[in-house]
């Protein structure tokens, strides 16, 4: 009680706010990326399982009567047959993938094109959703506060990872993958808008949203090679049990320190959608980042089951492929976040005095 005490004091709410929104970027960015190297293996396992069963199954259905004539004919004519040799393709062992040094995986081709549609439309329905949702989580922060749309982002959140850990088929992948759209729009929007709220201070503020947005890359940099070799020395349930406990953890912290069932709503009248759609620095902005996460969508979408058809790529390598790219995007940002901070109040003075 002593330490709770301690956290609710006014000095440390701002850093308190400041680490749940850290965690909340951290885990929607690592759920987002977490996904990219067990989904394209985990469906083209699934499919494979699916036509070997059906092909069992259609087997010993028509197997038995083409044996009892070959056994009338072999006693007719005084000849014995040996047992005869199982087909590959009646292997009822659902990890046999049909890759091969030998054929470079080119008899994969056809199967792993099938779920690259798959993959594609599975990872774009969080985006989709997401971009349908904000603009209508905005003004709702606006109504009745950051506090209770970031903590049903949580419970959300944690809903969908419970989906992925448990779901076995294509449909209640999607299903989670959209859910996590959700999810995704009120951590971020919620998140930003505590940030905002808490740190008044211009500076202040600055050097808390880079704090915030290096949570977002970890989650990136840990995600995807997280993923990979859990899924392939572990399971495929476990990366995602290990995300529900950093989201029951960022949840329950949230719920402990601000109780957001006894924050009094502050109404708020926000700047409209098409004000801020009008100007032409948001335009720029959201341009900027609408190009250069196009670029990372198609490389996630495409490289795993490239690298799947063309160099028979284990589990854990589909995963270890992106870490280059994470670990220059969190260089960067805090780069370039320390040169906007530097440099912003300079032009800032310039164009007062122009």
């Amino acid at each position: 009680m002593d330490l709770l005490k301690w956290m609710r004091q006014e000095v440390q709410l701002k850093k308190m706010a400041l680490v749940i929104v850290f965690i909340a970027l951290f885990l929607d960015h690592m759920l987002l990326s977490v996904v990219v190297p067990i989904l394209p293996d985990y469906l083209y396992m699934t499919d494979q399982t699916a036509i070997r069963t059906s092909e069992n199954s259609t087997a010993l259905t028509v197997s038995p009567p083409i044996i009892q004539s070959l056994s009338n004919t072999s006693a007719s004519q005084g000849s014995t047959f040996g047992p005869p040799q199982q087909s590959p393709a009646l292997s009822t062992d659902p990890t046999v993938a049909l890759k091969s040094p030998e054929s470079n995986c080119s008899d994969a081709d056809s199967q792993l094109d099938k779920v690259n549609i798959k993959v594609g439309l599975l990872l774009a329905s969080k985006s989709t959703i997401q971009l349908i949702i904000s603009p209508f989580i905005g003004p709702l922060t606006d109504r009745i506060g950051y506090h209770i749309p970031l903590c049903a982002g949580f419970s959300i959140i944690i809903f969908a990872i419970t989906l992925f850990a448990f779901s076995s088929s294509y449909l209640l992948l999607l299903l989670a993958r959209s859910i996590q759209g959700v999810g995704g729009s009120c951590l971020s929007v919620a998140g930003m808008s505590m940030v905002a709220d808490v740190y008044k201070d211009v500076e202040e503020r600055g050097r808390a949203m880079g704090i915030s947005f290096t949570g977002l890359a970890l989650g990136l940099i840990a995600g995807a090679p997280f993923g990979s070799v859990m899924y392939e020395f572990v399971g495929k349930m476990a990366p995602f049990l290990v995300l529900a406990v950093i989201a029951v953890l960022g949840g329950g912290l949230h719920v402990l320190i601000f109780q957001p069932s006894q924050v009094q709503a502050k109404m708020e009248k926000g700047t409209p959608l098409l004000t801020l759609l009008k100007d032409p620095y948001i335009l720029i902005s959201a341009g900027a980042i609408c190009s250069t996460t196009m670029v990372i969508a198609t490389i996630e979408t495409s490289l795993p089951i490239w690298m799947m058809k063309t160099m028979c790529a284990s589990q854990w390598q589909l995963g270890t492929v992106f870490l280059p790219d994470s670990i220059s995007y969190l260089i960067a940002s805090n780069i370039f976040g320390y040169l906007s901070q530097k440099y912003s109040g300079r032009y800032v003075d310039l164009s007062l005095k122009a």
